[in-house]
Formats: structure tokens, C-alpha cells, sequence
């Protein structure tokens, strides 16, 4: 990437966390500038990065922390599923201080890690779309929905645009069958990342993120403008996982997109 192409200041939360860690070094080539924040203990600053502790659920903290940022790649939040009350604040809270600090210092471009506990309800049997009506398997599905909502409304009220990630399971590889669907390599994110920081005119953009996967429940038409086209795929990956012991018809992981969060709670 050239330097007429980095941004000044590039600005990732939740660093600490798992795609924070791979994200981090990965976004580095994309500014000239990185800063980097979560709550919890982060490696030390590297290069042009700028180390920034920060709880989202500190209004005063996360405009100090957006401010002079050209865009935000925002992971930071409880990424599994937990009480309401933990879950409003970091998810929550935090989101709706996140697009405040956007609107008051003028960022004009998110990248909102979503997922795909939005549409968790929905059988396995479906494919679906952008379109199709949202149905949160738990606490941190409505706290993902809810973000996708703050995030329509500060492009329509403010002209932030966002692209709302729905990420599937992003990991060095597929645990289970059910992430033979939803696997999203590293690489894969890397890339819908990028996508979604430079493609112009993006407005409020919702795309599932998963790889090249044999058998998928999504459809990203919608979401075309955006270039990404995936280079990974868990049919490597499929010997082993179905070498796994069968999963009972009956059980979550086998009906739900969501799988296991649909059954999880009430805390």
C-alpha cells in the first residue's frame, strides 16, 4: 500500500482481545499511524503505534480516544455471551460513545466487527441475505444488532458511514461442523477489512464475513460494491472436523446458525 493511500490515523479498539491481536499487526501498513486500545493489557507500542487504555463505557475516555482519527476499526466489547449487565456497558454503552466521539471529531468512516449471533435464530437450512430480518440468539447478539442500528442512524443523521461486519467464526481453523459454514480465515478478514476502509460511497453497509466455504447460509450480494471476494476455504479443514464424533440432531450446533449461543442463559 502506498502512501497516498494510507490514512493518517487509524484507530482499533479492543486490540487486546483475539482478532485484535491478528488485526493489529496486520492494519499497521494501512496508516501512518496506528492507535491502538482496549481495557485490558495490551503488548508494548510498536513502530507508529500509539497505546491507548480506554473503557468503552467511559463517555469522556472514548472521545478523548477517537479524537484525530481519520477512521475506527471497532472490535473493542464482550465478544461471548454474558449477563445484560455486563454486556450494556462494553457493548452498549461503548458503541453508542464510540459514534458520538465520530460525530463530535468529524471521523467519517467505521468498521463495526458485527456478527453473526444478529441472525443466530435462523435454521441452518436457510440462506439469507442483508435483508432478512434480524433475530439475536442472546445478550450479545441484541448488543451486535443494536450497533447495527446506531450505525444506520449516524449515516443517516450524520453521514458516518459504516461497514457492519457480520463475522462468522474467525480463527486459525474450524472447531466444529458448524464453522465449516462460518469459518473466516485470518487472510479473509484482513482483506473484507480493507474493503471496508477504502471502498468509497459505502453508506451503511452490512456483509457476512465468512470464507470460501463449501456449504454457506449467507448471501452477500448486497454487499457487491465492496469488492471482497474470499481466497480461503474450510474444505481443508473437512477430514478433520468430521472426523469429530456426530453432533446429536436435537442440539443447537446442528439446527441454529447461531449455534450453542441460542441455548445460552438466562445468567
Amino acid at each position: 500500500m502506498s502512501n497516498e493511500q494510507r490514512m493518517n490515523r487509524l484507530l482499533l479498539t479492543g486490540a487486546a482481545g483475539g482478532l485484535g491481536k491478528v488485526l493489529r499487526e496486520r492494519l499497521a501498513p494501512m496508516a501512518r499511524t496506528l492507535r491502538v486500545s482496549d481495557i485490558a493489557d495490551m503488548q508494548p507500542a510498536q513502530g507508529h503505534e500509539e497505546l491507548v487504555v480506554c473503557d468503552l463505557a467511559d463517555k469522556a475516555a472514548v472521545d478523548r480516544l477517537v479524537e484525530g482519527c481519520d477512521a475506527i476499526v471497532h472490535l473493542g466489547g464482550i465478544s461471548v455471551e454474558r449477563p445484560f449487565e455486563q454486556i450494556l456497558e462494553a457493548n452498549i454503552k461503548g458503541i453508542f460513545h464510540l459514534y458520538e466521539g465520530a460525530r463530535r471529531h468529524g471521523v467519517k468512516r467505521v468498521v463495526f466487527a458485527s456478527s453473526n449471533h444478529v441472525i443466530g435464530f435462523y435454521k441452518q437450512t436457510e440462506r439469507i441475505d442483508d435483508s432478512a430480518k434480524r433475530r439475536p440468539d442472546g445478550y450479545y447478539g441484541l448488543s451486535k444488532s443494536f450497533g447495527e442500528d446506531v450505525a444506520q442512524f449516524y449515516f443517516d443523521r450524520w453521514g458516518i458511514e459504516t461497514v457492519s461486519i457480520r463475522i462468522g467464526s474467525s480463527f486459525p481453523e474450524p472447531v466444529n461442523r458448524r464453522m465449516m459454514s462460518t469459518w473466516l480465515s485470518y487472510r479473509d478478514l484482513t482483506t473484507l477489512v480493507e474493503k471496508s476502509l477504502f471502498t468509497p460511497h459505502v453508506g451503511h453497509t452490512v456483509v457476512y464475513g465468512a470464507s470460501a466455504n463449501r456449504d454457506v447460509w449467507w448471501d452477500n450480494s448486497g454487499a457487491a460494491h465492496l469488492g471482497f471476494v474470499p481466497q480461503d476455504t474450510s474444505e481443508v479443514f473437512r477430514d478433520k472436523v468430521e472426523a469429530q464424533p456426530p453432533v446429536a440432531p436435537t442440539d443447537p450446533n446442528a439446527i441454529y446458525q447461531g449455534g450453542a449461543f441460542t441455548a445460552q442463559g438466562p445468567f
